[in-house]
């Protein structure tokens, strides 16, 4: 028997940053026959779905639900917010800013993007003079994604707000929490977010398929004044629904609710707090790993400064094409899945193989880390990476500490 083939027997491990791994509680409960979707059991147990996410997301606001991933989450929120030829301005670090922006356009909204580069966090300051200049508010929303999951950087998006309230601009602030919810400390009311998206297939522990739009009365008002919104999107009847299917305009996506009634249970019990503090313990002990094996002067993190860096998800990279030799090694050799480069570089540019992403989000503990820092270590070591020494007792400290 190869030596590959022995490495491979057990259970795969799937790092990448979303669709994270989901607790075997949650596959259980999704495993069923087919509900009624008209009384019953699951519409009660629908009922306390919503406070549950409100307590997740630290809301007293609404929420409403669709079936649909996190682009989804984006169109139905600016459905919502603004019509065509409105201007919504967006400070970009990566992909996934850009994207935001490029659905606004596509509804027929104009964008002002701010570019702060894939590897620094939005700039307060800037946004702060493009908010000054817009002296007849032409501005409607601000869309900023909490942390870019290309580029694994975390924005202070309190820092948005308040620089919102100095201008003295009514423009709403719309966060992207698609990659931090559950996972990177996040309040929606105490730091002043009017819109919150966010997807369930990441620090919420289910199946991609679920959207999330997270609404404050501002942003209530403004739908209100709306000259037209899509039936389909309109959040109104979905966060007042009088009847059962007006949470989905349709029928529910029921085996994603019985998944998700489990995974709000789980981070209920453990407690957000608990959860933010998980995460964190994690993301340390990941970055202490990689900080040795950074002394061997291949490898680096793409985000210099640990305040900036998401809790979630790490971006790295390794002289081109290393990175992605590295996740195919461990993906054939260990049954270990890194996540690709994403956006990075452009499809074609030789600049692409440096790039790969750690997702260390949701049902994740200490063991699934340092099995993971193994595996990397495992890797580079087969592909004689050039790499400093003890990145495993490093890592392997943090989480003793705690």
């Amino acid at each position: 028997m190869s030596q590959s083939s022995i490495a491979r027997h057990g259970r795969d491990y799937l790092a990448i940053p979303g669709p994270s791994v989901m607790p075997d509680a949650v596959l259980r409960a999704m495993h069923r026959a087919a509900p009624n979707i008209y009384e019953g059991a699951l519409v009660e147990m629908a009922a306390g779905i919503v406070p549950d996410l409100r307590a997740v997301a630290r809301t007293d606001g609404h929420v409403a639900m669709y079936i649909g991933n996190g682009h989804a989450a984006w169109e139905a929120a600016l459905a919502n917010t603004v019509a065509p030829g409105d201007l919504v301005l967006v400070p970009a670090t990566g992909r996934f800013g850009h994207g935001w922006a490029e659905m606004a356009e596509g509804l027929g909204a104009d964008t002002q993007v701010i570019d702060f580069g894939k590897s620094a966090p939005v700039d307060p300051a800037r946004v702060a003079d493009a908010l000054r200049a817009d002296t007849g508010h032409r501005i409607k929303a601000v869309l900023a994604v909490h942390v870019d999951t290309s580029t694994s950087i975390r924005n202070d998006i309190k820092a948005l707000r308040d620089v919102l309230d100095e201008a003295d601009h009514p423009a709403l602030l719309m966060a992207d929490c698609i990659a931090s919810l559950g996972c990177d400390r996040f309040e929606m009311d105490g730091w002043g977010v009017d819109v919150m998206v966010t997807g369930s297939q990441k620090g919420l522990m289910v199946p991609p398929g679920m959207a999330f739009v997270f609404f404050n009365d501002k942003a209530a008002r403004v739908r209100a004044a709306m000259p037209r919104v899509s039936r389909y999107w309109d959040w109104t009847p979905r966060a007042n629904p009088q009847e059962f299917y007006q949470y989905w305009n349709g029928t529910a996506p029921t085996h994603h609710l019985y998944g998700l009634r489990v995974a709000l249970d789980m981070i209920h019990a453990e407690g957000i707090e608990a959860v933010w503090q998980r995460h964190d313990v994690l993301a340390r002990a990941i970055w202490a790993a990689c900080d040795r094996w950074a002394e061997g002067g291949a490898l680096a993190m793409n985000v210099a400064d640990p305040a900036c860096r998401s809790t979630a998800v790490t971006a790295l990279r390794l002289p081109s094409p290393q990175g992605t030799a590295l996740r195919r090694w461990v993906e054939t050799h260990l049954g270990l899945t890194l996540g690709i480069g994403l956006g990075m570089a452009e499809p074609g540019d030789p600049a692409a193989g440096a790039f790969f992403r750690l997702g260390h989000m949701g049902h994740v503990n200490g063991q699934m880390v340092l099995g993971l820092l193994g595996g990397i270590e495992a890797g580079l070591t087969a592909l004689e990476v050039p790499k400093g020494a003890g990145a495993v007792e490093a890592a392997a400290a943090v989480i003793a500490a705690g």
